[in-house]
């Protein structure tokens, strides 16, 4: 597992999501609640398709931004939910976004693609082409890393998703 990074501190935390997590569905699933919300952006990175993925990475792209939320009020136990659900694919790291509503900046956690080499990155990923084509079944497989992660031998969440998608579509995932 990466090496966990502690940002902001003290018994809550606030997260920024950009991908899956910006569906209040896979929220609920995967924490038992929707936490309260505040939209952001978070400048100098790009939000990647990854070929055979149907979530997204995001990296360091100077000039670029990736609008998203951030959650707000994550406890403790949530946020190990969080870096399960995150599994090694990504480095949970402190980062810095401007709150869309206001302009207040703010230091969240933001999952970053641990591999920035990655050959499997490309294009811009979006969110309301996966909330029509994948976030049904996203919802189911959450589902499963969900009750998969109450178990005491517990799959990491990349096999619960290889698997899944495995069984659950014969149609590829992305060019």
């Amino acid at each position: 597992m990466s090496v966990k990074v502690n940002c902001v501190g003290g018994d809550t935390h606030n997260v920024f999501v950009y991908g899956s997590l910006l569906a209040d569905e896979v929220v609920h699933t995967l924490l038992k609640r929707v936490p309260p919300t505040a939209p952001a952006i978070l400048h100098d990175y790009h939000r990647f398709k990854i070929k055979g993925r149907v979530y997204p990475a995001i990296l360091p792209v100077q000039n670029n931004k990736v609008y998203g939320r951030v959650l707000l009020g994550i406890s403790g136990v949530e946020l190990d939910i969080l870096d399960e659900f995150e599994d090694v694919e990504y480095t949970r790291t402190d980062v810095e976004v401007s709150l869309k509503d206001k302009s207040e900046k703010l230091q969240v956690c933001a999952y970053v693609w641990s591999n920035p080499n990655d050959p499997n990155l490309y294009a811009e990923w979006n969110f309301e082409e996966w909330k029509q084509v994948h976030m049904n079944d996203f919802v189911k497989m959450t589902d499963g890393f969900r009750q998969e992660l109450e178990l005491p031998e517990s799959k990491p969440r990349v096999q619960t998703y290889e698997t899944f998608y495995k069984q659950e579509n014969d149609k590829p995932l992305e060019p």
